[in-house]
């Protein structure tokens, strides 16, 4: 029961939460001004001082070139068509808006006439375009944002028939079709199409202001009044539900949305204030490993990729330690992968002004948040390539975007991700054969695609069942311990099945090597649990409760120390229906562990890097026993 005090705290919490949502309601009036064009992120005159920034600091010069080399191929590019692949136009809605801001960027910054013809000719190719897809509204976002961007940029060097052409489908295209029920539920979404379509819609609102004030003043005020749902998933802590990838989408035009009415008004209406998204950058920049791969949960990438908002935040924050991993990208990356980034000039116009090479390490080596779904990332260290990573994850497979991987983790030492998650498959693969793919239903279709379910997941399955959809996991005890980083989720409700308890414990355990512990309760039926672990890894089982992992030079070693004795065996990750991606070079391991009715057992798995011989263990304790 909450004393007093606390009750008075939890009230007042929630009575700010509160106001902060409420705050944002019709922000703008009728008394705003605004600047001539461009006001879209970097004003009239702007171009300047950020010369001076890009010109005083090698790796922001170095990037600069490469968004003017990049635009150079681009103009002999032919410009795009309206060429839809089954529901979705978003590839041509997401190559416009890269073609365009960087060509509007390279004609700001230089002032060579090529880059501005280029640019004018893609915005009246996709101006005449029949529509913008509004039935798939992420399309329109993203192209109404693209062309906006290029008319607010290009205004006072555009013809007067082009402005009039570009004007009108913004209008037609983007404004109008957001403005009909058939398409904008959006509005009401908690999930990264909230984040996407109220902020492209915004951009074209700003972009027209002086045409329709007021038609442009109530879509910004709607967009700061719908977009706090979705922010309400960053609470407590920064957690982002869908994953790193999604992340990278979500939050990025969540932050272009912010930055851009910020930059008009000289404020945000309250926008990041609200609770948790400031530090969703430290959740983001954790969740890259020592290879500079990310931690693949849920409909996600493996690739690591550099992240512009991430500038923003560091700026916002005061802390360019949030860029350990950007300065890594920007300093020792290949830049051409991160040509593909159609929001990559915006790193350029947030990360005015600090300096590469100054960025510090993080001071933590662990990082942990709630929410909806619960992760905890650690390492050993943020500057060896060789450090031990874990990210490990609870939440629900209920979740937007998610998978049945309530417990998994990932894990990296040496250098090799030894223990790996497939992450998402390509929709379209999946839609253009039929599959039922965003049902969510216990006994849905989504559930029997291999990259989708626990069986390929480094989790547990018990009785060869599905994890509950509607189960959650919470985070219930983490420790930031020298000699024992850990955290404890509660995977009881997601196995609820066959199961009346189980917890899983995984910790970094002296800097050395990582326990994985379970602990669990049958029901009054027995109950086979099977233990596995996803690898790239040459997999060789060396004996009873040992198999030994090579890759790349290296060796891991898994050793179950209990059970007693258990045999290793391996699967194969072979699609299983013809609609299933291939998976080549993995191998599932693992083991199956009979626990009798209404017992309580005890699953503990090391993972060793390097040889077992040089290994001190600690002696193993109870869940309850570890550090809090």
């Amino acid at each position: 029961m909450l004393s007093f005090n606390s009750f008075c705290k939890t009230l007042l919490a929630v009575l700010l939460v509160q106001v902060a949502v409420r705050a944002q309601t019709n922000p703008l009036t009728a008394a705003v001004s605004i600047p001539g064009h461009p006001r879209l992120l970097l004003l009239k005159g702007e171009e300047e001082g950020l010369k001076r920034s890009i010109g005083a600091d090698k790796s922001w010069e170095k990037l600069h070139q490469a968004v003017l080399t990049e635009c150079d191929q681009l103009v002999s590019v032919e410009p795009l068509k309206r060429i839809q692949i089954g529901r979705r136009l978003l590839d041509k809605s997401r190559e416009a808006l890269r073609r365009i801001f960087y060509l509007s960027y390279a004609w700001r910054m230089t002032r060579q006439e090529k880059y501005l013809k280029r640019a004018e000719t893609e915005l009246l190719t996709i101006a005449a375009f029949s529509d913008w897809n509004p039935s798939h509204f992420l399309d329109v976002a993203e192209m109404t944002m693209a062309v906006s961007i290029g008319y607010d940029w290009l205004y006072n060097d555009l013809s007067e028939q082009s402005r009039l052409s570009i004007k009108e489908a913004i209008l037609k295209k983007g404004i109008e079709p957001s403005l009909d029920t058939k398409y904008n539920s959006w509005l009401k979404s908690t999930n990264n199409w909230n984040q996407v379509c109220n902020a492209g819609i915004t951009y074209a609102a700003i972009a027209l202001y002086e045409d329709q004030p007021e038609q442009s003043r109530t879509l910004i005020n709607r967009a700061v009044t719908s977009v706090v749902l979705p922010m309400g998933d960053y609470k407590p802590d920064g957690a982002y539900p869908e994953g790193y990838s999604y992340w990278g989408y979500g939050t990025s035009f969540n932050v272009m949305l912010i930055s851009a009415l910020d930059k008009l008004f000289g404020s945000d209406f309250g926008l990041s204030a609200q609770p948790g998204f400031l530090q969703t950058a430290a959740y983001l920049e954790n969740m890259t490993g020592p290879s500079g791969n990310a931690y693949n949960y849920s409909d996600s990438g493996l690739n690591g990729e550099l992240q512009p908002a991430m500038f923003w935040f560091a700026k916002k924050r005061n802390d360019p330690s949030l860029l350990w991993v950007e300065r890594s990208r920007l300093m020792n990356g290949d830049l051409k992968k991160q040509l593909r980034d159609r929001l990559l000039p915006a790193a350029l116009l947030w990360g005015n002004g600090i300096g590469i090479t100054r960025i510090k390490e993080p001071k933590s080596t662990m990082w942990v948040g709630e929410g909806k779904t619960p992760v905890a990332l650690m390492r050993t260290s943020w500057s060896d390539p060789a450090a031990i990573f874990v990210g490990i994850k609870g939440g629900s497979p209920s979740t937007s975007h998610a998978h049945m991987d309530v417990g998994s983790f990932v894990m990296e030492a040496d250098g090799v991700r030894w223990a790996m998650d497939f992450g998402m498959q390509e929709y379209e693969s999946l839609e253009s054969k039929g599959v039922d793919l965003w049902n969510m239903r216990q006994n849905s279709q989504r559930w029997q695609i291999l990259r989708y379910n626990n069986f390929a997941h480094n989790t547990l399955s018990v009785n060869d069942e599905l994890q509950a959809v509607d189960g959650k996991a919470p985070l219930t005890a983490h420790s930031s311990s020298a000699d024992f980083m850990s955290a404890q989720f509660d995977l009881s409700s997601v196995y609820r099945q066959s199961l009346t308890k189980a917890s899983r414990g995984i910790a970094i355990v002296d800097n050395a090597y990582v326990v994985v512990q379970d602990e669990l309760e049958t029901s009054p039926v027995e109950a086979t649990v099977r233990w596995t672990l996803l690898t790239p890894a040459n997999v060789k089982l060396t004996g009873t409760n040992r198999v030994e992992l090579t890759k790349d030079g290296k060796v891991l070693t898994i050793q179950v120390t209990e059970p007693a004795q258990i045999d290793f065996k391996t699967w194969p990750t072979v699609p299983v229906h013809e609609y299933d991606a291939p998976n080549p070079g993995t191998t599932l391991v693992g083991f199956d562990v009979k626990i009798p009715a209404n017992t309580k057992s005890v699953i503990r798995v090391i993972l060793m890097p390097g040889s077992p011989a040089s290994q001190k263990k600690q002696a193993p304790k109870p869940l309850a026993q570890w550090p809090r």
